[in-house]
């Protein structure tokens, strides 16, 4: 009887019909695996690497150690990427995991390295042979991934200000429309799970690093900061505030170089954004000024003292409230024990009432444009042109490239007819003016964009899509970029 029930499922799988189970048998076949990989090495922080396996049978791995997560651990024949995650590795320690992947009567094992959380390890200048000056001439033409990643975690985090959540496709269509490096403005303080210590989230250092590997893959220079934030730095260079501030900022930074430690040249840091009195933008007093610096000088010790590629990485330091003539006035550069491995930063929304001013501004920059109404007594070409003239003359001249890290020009949109032709031709020629003087004096620029592209708004890309939304401002960019870095 159990001779014929084998026959009869024998011919009623050869007429292609199921009595059991006509699957072809994996243990009849020869197993073949190919992992891509022997051994995967991690930095101390959060991060994910991804694995190509390829197998003929079906498959199953594990991970010896909790802190090493897959993002499978079983799957079909084929060929697959699997994520390996591993959390941050808060011991001095390096630790090990064993990834097992089995097919069939084939085993192999992944070796998973981490290094520990040493703050200090020996100065590494691979792929770091760009000093400051090199390195300007390399970044072309620079964008800003605003209102993103700088938002508190307490208002939503990176989408709470009606931004999407970035993705690589975006970064990519940033860099095709003409741009080779990105600024990418950040908040720690409200990610910090820790007060007593200042320990950052493994979650977000985790985030951070996405978008920036987004950008370096992409050979795209990525320009990472603390930015707002809260205002818990940007808003108090006072004495009063100086000690638990500088507590605070030595140790986010501390934190931040050691994640990225082991990038190369592609990723810079920049130390702050607008430091100043809140909602004081007069010149700063000598309290004002020598605080603010020290605040520079702070970030420059904890990134230099982490060691690593960090030892020779280009570092950012802001003006006074990125105050172009302030800098020039008062700004006195943080001591470093590199040399050539510094830039200054500054800022340029002149004139206010054109660039930033809402209700009650100028619709028209620009001599072609005055023919067409109010273009304002300052701030014109003569004075753009000066402007960046002094910057060559008391930093690019003295050995600090310049970072440009934010200008644009709001749309107003609801204007109509001739005054709307004519206001956004007169925005277009703004950043092209922009863009080309900053970049003759040796400048590095980068558009603010802050996500939308109505009124009111500076946004050129949509941030779902990557598509352009405002073909005529980036055309003005881009334009305004064929200046070539002169030095």
């Amino acid at each position: 009887m159990m001779n014929n029930l084998k026959l009869l499922s024998i011919v009623v799988c050869f007429l292609g019909i199921s009595l059991f189970s006509c699957s072809s048998d994996d243990s009849k076949v020869e197993a073949e695996l190919v992992v891509a990989k022997e051994s995967l090495s991690f930095g101390n922080g959060a991060e994910m690497q991804k694995l190509a396996i390829k197998s003929n049978v079906d498959w199953q791995m594990s991970s010896s150690e909790s802190w090493c997560v897959l993002s499978a651990s079983s799957g079909k024949s084929g060929t697959h990427q699997i994520e390996v995650n591993v959390t941050a590795n808060a011991t001095n320690d390096t630790r090990q995991a064993v990834v097992t992947i089995i097919a069939g009567s084939v085993k192999k094992a992944l070796i998973i390295a981490q290094e520990g959380n040493v703050d200090n390890i020996p100065a590494d200048q691979t792929g770091m042979s760009s000093d400051a000056k090199t390195l300007a001439a390399k970044m072309k033409l620079g964008w800003n991934l605003g209102n993103t990643l700088e938002v508190p975690f307490t208002s939503g985090g990176e989408t709470g200000w009606g931004n999407e959540k970035t993705t690589e496709a975006l970064i990519k269509a940033v860099k095709a429309a003409g741009f080779n490096a990105i600024r990418i403005p950040c908040a720690w303080d409200s990610y910090i799970e820790d007060p007593s210590n200042y320990t950052i989230k493994a979650s977000w250092l985790a985030r951070v690093k996405e978008v920036v590997d987004y950008c370096v893959s992409n050979d795209v220079y990525a320009i990472l900061n603390i930015h707002w934030d809260g205002g818990w730095l940007e808003t108090n260079p006072t004495y009063a505030k100086q000690e638990v501030v500088n507590k605070k900022q030595a140790a986010l930074w501390t934190q931040i170089a050691v994640q990225f430690r082991n990038y190369d040249e592609h990723l810079l840091f920049a130390g702050t954004n607008e430091v100043h009195v809140e909602n004081v933008y007069t010149e700063p007093t000598t309290e004002n000024n020598t605080v603010q610096q020290s605040y520079n000088q702070t970030f420059v010790d904890a990134v230099r003292a982490t060691g690593g590629k960090n030892a020779y990485r280009n570092l950012i330091v802001q003006t006074y409230n990125t105050n172009i003539g302030y800098g020039v006035k008062f700004m006195k550069m943080p001591t470093d024990n590199v040399s050539n491995r510094m830039f200054v930063e500054v800022h340029y929304y002149d004139p206010y009432d054109f660039t930033l001013k809402e209700e009650g501004g100028l619709n028209y920059w620009g001599e072609p444009y005055k023919q067409y109404g109010a273009v304002g007594s300052w701030g014109q070409e003569a004075d753009l042109d000066a402007a960046f003239a002094s910057v060559k003359t008391n930093f690019v001249d003295k050995g600090y490239p310049a970072i440009l890290g934010e200008f644009g020009a709001i749309k107003r949109a609801t204007l109509t007819g001739d005054a709307l032709t004519h206001h956004l031709e007169s925005r277009a020629y703004y950043v092209k003016q922009v863009v080309s003087t900053a970049k003759k004096y040796g400048v590095v620029p980068f558009y603010w964009d802050n996500g939308p592209s109505g009124n009111n708004a500076m946004g050129i890309f949509n941030r779902a899509t990557g598509a352009v939304s405002d073909q005529q401002i980036l055309n003005g960019l881009v334009e305004g970029s064929a200046v070539n870095y002169p030095f």
